[in-house]
């Protein structure tokens, strides 16, 4: 499979201040790949460096074999990039964004009005092409962002947050879009918070803390990676079992409360589902909800990033 980015300890310091650690990874073309981590991990300095924004301090990097300081303006033909905020140019139209866009980037004329026309009605923009982009819901000026990013023709889209803070139909238009985007050969470099987003669109995902890689694989092997945080979830009726009758059951090892709904740990769900049962008829309770659950994403990332290592300390 093809790397179409290549990053080789690549690294960014701002005086004192070590932003990017050495951070290796390869992207391969056709991928959806989620880029995790906390507000200051590194996220938006990794990107910004291999999108020519900023240069690295040290290491390299290289887009469809272009390294990102040697040949900077070959390696940015190859992508195009959406950030959080919607940037567009708020006193033309639909239309008019679209085409100063593609015409920035060379598109010809008959390419650049097919291809706009596609993409507007793939986003259901169709009919607002005359309306000033300054007149758009947030959602909607979202997909406009996306519409001038793809009437370009990447090869590699970067999205940063593509989905915070929108509409529930733009939020599910943009995810469907985008997967059927990457059907077609489009690579995909995903920066998101939305562990849900991540786990049911991207291939693989590496989670970056402190600068550094801290994991990188499919979300199915990150968590099963995890395993021992597998858990049963059970809520009771009006009475429930003391916390420590939970916790004495074989095979918990431990227990969170969040209201009724009680966590149990364990790396034995079948056992202690019966073990949860036989305390509820011998306590005649009344069990509202009982399920076998294994990590999330969000597991996994909480399990390798600072923040919930500082909070077990």
């Amino acid at each position: 499979m093809k790397a179409v980015i290549q990053a080789k300890e690549l690294s960014r310091k701002f005086g004192n201040l070590v932003a990017v650690d050495h951070v290796t990874f390869e992207i391969f073309q056709g991928e959806i790949f989620g880029f995790l981590g906390s507000n200051g991990a590194g996220k938006t300095t990794t990107v910004r460096m291999l999108t020519g924004v900023i240069d690295p301090t040290d290491g390299t990097a290289a887009i469809q074999g272009h390294d990102i300081r040697k040949a900077s303006l070959l390696s940015r033909t190859h992508i195009a990039v959406v950030p959080e905020e919607a940037n567009v140019y708020l006193d033309l139209t639909i239309w008019q964004n679209l085409m100063l866009m593609a015409e920035l980037h060379g598109i010809a004329r008959h390419q650049r009005t097919k291809k706009a026309t596609h993409l507007l009605d793939t986003f259901g923009l169709s009919d607002k092409i005359k309306q000033k982009a300054r007149t758009l819901s947030k959602g909607l000026r979202q997909r406009l962002m996306l519409c001038a990013a793809l009437v370009t023709g990447p090869e590699i889209l970067f999205l940063d947050e593509p989905t915070s803070g929108l509409d529930v139909q733009s939020a599910r238009l943009i995810r469907k879009t985008v997967r059927d985007m990457n059907q077609n050969g489009l690579t995909v470099f995903l920066t998101t918070h939305n562990m849900t987003e991540a786990s049911e669109m991207c291939s693989r995902v590496a989670i970056i803390d402190k600068g550094r890689i801290v994991a990188i694989d499919s979300p199915e092997k990150l968590r099963s990676t995890i395993s021992a945080r597998q858990y049963v979830e059970v809520s009771f009726a009006d009475a429930k079992p003391e916390i420590n009758e939970l916790s004495s059951l074989s095979g918990v090892s431990q227990v969170d409360v969040d209201h009724r709904m009680f966590r149990l740990y364990t790396n034995f769900p079948g056992q202690v589902i019966t073990e949860v049962v036989r305390l509820v008829d011998q306590k005649g309770l009344e069990i509202t909800d009982l399920s076998n659950c294994k990590p999330s994403l969000e597991d996994v990332f909480l399990h390798f990033t600072s923040d919930s290592k500082e909070k077990d300390l």
